[in-house]
Parts: C-alpha cells; structure tokens; sequence
C-alpha cells in the first residue's frame, strides 16, 4: 500500500465491516485487474544495494520519477516513500529494503497490464541509469546480507521491523529480502468471492511453484526454489498462511471479519503520527483498549481499512481479492501471473472447471503441499502424482479462460499469449529458479554476481 488510509468515519459494529468489504462487489463488465510487481535496486558498477539517502538513492529515484510522470509525492515525517497517479490510476511505493514497486491501475485487460508495465519500467530506466542504477526481478535478494540491505524511512516499518521477530522467525527477511509479483480482482458477490476465493487459496502454491525464482540467500544456494514461499511460512502465522475458515462452504465476509477482529493490529494514524499498536487487537480497539493512550481512541474506517492492509493470509481479501503466492520475476512474468490468475477466475467456464478440479481438496492436504513447494517446486507431489501434472491441467483452463475472454490486441491476438512463461516452464519441466541453479553450477562458476545482469529490467 503505497499510502495509508485516513476515514474518520466511526464504526461501530462488525456488520458494517463486513458491509465494508461486501461494498467491492461489482457487476462483470466492471471487473479490473490492478497488477503489482516489485524489484530490487542495485548499482551496476558493483551490484551493491542502492541506499535511501544521497544524489544516487532511492529518494533520487522517486523524486526523478515524480518530475517525469507529474504524481503526487506521498511523504512520511518530511522524505518521500512514494507517488501517486492523482486520479488513483496507479501508485508507487517502497517496501522496506528499498524493493521499489508499482502498484498498477485498474484495467479492463492483460493487453493494458503488460504495456503499463512496459512503459513504468521504461520510465524508470530513463530515470536510473544517469544514476549508475537497475532493477533485479528475482523473489529473493540472491547476495546482500540482512546487515547490508537498506532500510527505507518508513514508519510503519519502524513498527513491523520491531514486532516480526516477537512473532516467526523470518519476518524481517520477508520485509526487506523478497519480491513479488501479485494481481488483485474483482468479485460480483459473496458467494463470487467465496468460490474465487476458494479456488485460489488451492492453487496459490502452484502459482509458488510456477514462478519460483529465489534460490540464492546471501551469494550462494540456499538448498529451496523459492525461499520467500518458505519464508511465509514462518513470518507471521496469526495473521499468514493458509485461512482454514475460508475452505468452509458457508464462507462469507463476516467470517473473515471476525477472524481480523482478532488478529494483533500494528498502527493507527492520528494527526499523520503512526502509534503502535502492535499489543492489541482490533477487537480490543472497539472495545476502548486505546482510551488513555491516544487522544482520539476510538476507531475509524481508515483504522480498519489499515487493518485490513497488514493481514498476510495467501489469498487476502480487501473489497477484492489479491494473490500473493508468487515470486518476483523478469518482466514477461509481469504479465504471466496475471495471465494465470485472470484465466481461471474471470470466465466462468474456466472457474466453473478449476472449481471441479479443486473442490474436494481438503485444508490438511493443501497446508502439505504448501509446506512443500518451496523447496521441492513442481517435483512436489499432490495425491501421488508431481505438482507438473496438476500444473497442465490448470493452464490448460486458464488457457481456455483467456481464450474466451477473447480480449484482443490490434493484431487480434488473444490474452493467453501472455501465459508463455509458463508454458517453457512446463516444457522444459524446470522452473526459473532451476534454471539459475544450473547456470550457476556451470556458466557462473558458483557465483551469483551474473544474475544481475542476466536478470535485470
């Protein structure tokens, strides 16, 4: 989240949460997808982390993308963290080591999604490279240590960076060490989002495995295909992970109210002062448990809209639904997860098929094979057979999703083009991360220092 909400509407009662995010419902023709990718800030001269003060830094960058692109500057205790499009089209942000990300615009195809990534990444390059600056697309930092990584002056991140290690033990490196590539959706009802959410939550470690991309800790390999998806799990799990509710059949937007009720909270804003909060939850807030610590105690729907920010379960639910089981990548992948994504949920074959696929899939199992795909990719097995299996029957419907979308570019090219990654992926039967790996093993003569250039936008 690029900017933290501020609506001082009360609120009272878990029916108007849940009224809250039931108000994202929205009619077809209105679906939109809002895509969002980061990437990791190096100096070419030597691969070194870009810091965020200086004539070369991250506040240069933004402050240089500002003057190009004519967005708001988004400030926190007089620096800049990020832009805004002033129509809400759009937005840049900082993740807290500095990973600089583009949360795109809503828009109606995959077509606009892959040009708007395009043209951010194009703008940047204009921006960066007087400044001796480019851009890693991989899910984990391959070579700088957590002493070495940056820290951006953010203060929520002030806030996180002091309670994650209270609660996992890879928290810190989530925040500052990983990259990702996600895409948020849209949903018509409950029972749409209930379905959507349902079938992602099943699938999301496939998407892990597909776009695995994080096989280097600290300059060499770090035994996993995709470290941050092992990192997830062990970074937060009270407000992480799998939802076990959600595979309830009567799931609905009260029940995921109900369990961010009591989820430790970690902020509230008050007169742009960020108060940790980090020892209540925010069922405790509507029930007072601020009164004598802050001026203005009781809670606002920026309060919850915040709230509901800083929850990390695999598929999470604002008045959309936004994915976020994958690596970060090179720029085809920009466009490919959205592709997967759009093609099993945005046709209703294509759901109607992935739904049939998934529907008996139980908690338990799907935890299983979560637990395995960081470090086993495809090769993981589900029900006996390898993740490769399940991998081409659901491409194949998402495939068959994009294809009758028939949303077509002037060349009357359809949107699943855009699901090529994924496709070499299978076809080769090796992820990206594999293919580093062996690369590693043989042209970079175990080093990590080529994936730089081999892997920048």
């Amino acid at each position: 989240m690029a900017r933290d909400t501020t609506d001082q509407t009360p609120i009272r009662t878990v029916a108007e949460m849940a009224d809250y995010l039931a108000a994202g419902n929205k009619t077809k023709e209105k679906f939109r997808i809002g895509t969002e990718h980061e990437k990791f800030v190096f100096f070419t001269a030597d691969n070194s982390p870009v810091p965020y003060f200086g004539d070369a830094s991250i506040s240069a960058l933004l402050n240089g993308m500002q003057a190009k692109t004519g967005w708001e500057p988004i400030m926190d205790a007089g620096n800049i963290i990020g832009l805004a499009e002033p129509s809400g089209m759009g937005a840049i942000s900082l993740e807290p080591g500095g990973q600089f990300e583009l949360s795109g615009a809503p828009l109606e195809n995959l077509h606009q999604t892959c040009k708007e990534s395009n043209q951010h990444l194009a703008t940047l390059r204009e921006v960066a490279e007087p400044l001796g600056i480019r851009f890693l697309g991989m899910g984990g930092s391959p070579k700088w240590t957590f002493a070495e990584t940056p820290r951006m002056p953010k203060s929520r991140y002030d806030i996180m960076t002091r309670y994650m290690p209270k609660v996992g033990s890879q928290g810190l490196d989530m925040m500052y060490r990983t990259c990702t590539i996600q895409v948020n959706l849209d949903f018509s009802s409950e029972a749409d989002m209930r379905r959507k959410m349902q079938v992602s939550l099943k699938l999301q470690s496939l998407a892990t495995a597909l776009f695995a991309s994080s096989p280097f800790t600290d300059g060499k390999p770090n035994g996993l295909l995709s470290w941050r998806g092992d990192i997830w799990r062990d970074t937060d799990n009270q407000r992480g992970g799998l939802i076990p509710f959600a595979f309830a059949p009567d799931f609905g937007f009260e029940d995921y109210v109900t369990w961010a009720l009591d989820v430790p909270m970690y902020f509230i804003v008050r007169d742009g002062k960020y108060h940790d909060c980090t020892h209540v939850t925010f069922r405790q807030f509507m029930a007072g448990a601020l009164k004598g610590e802050v001026a203005d105690y009781e809670p606002n729907f920026g309060d919850w809209t915040n709230h509901l920010s800083t929850l990390f379960p695999d598929v999470r639910l604002k008045r959309f639904l936004e994915m976020r089981g994958a690596d970060g990548g090179p720029w085809r992948r920009i466009c490919a997860l959205p592709a997967f994504w759009v093609g099993l949920l945005y046709d209703d074959g294509a759901l109607d098929a992935a739904e049939a696929l998934t529907r008996d899939w139980a908690f338990e199992e799907v935890s299983v094979l979560r637990d395995a795909v960081p470090a086993q990719g495809l090769r993981a097995e589900f029900r006996g057979k390898p993740l490769f299996d399940v991998a081409r029957e659901v491409l194949a419907i998402a495939r068959q999703g994009l294809v009758a979308r028939a949303r077509l570019n002037g060349d009357g090219v359809d949107e699943s083009v855009f699901l090529a990654p994924l496709d070499e992926v299978l076809a080769k039967k090796a992820t990206l991360a594999e293919d580093m790996l062996a690369l590693y093993h043989g042209r970079w003569n175990g080093s990590v220092e080529p994936v730089f250039s081999e892997y920048q936008y």
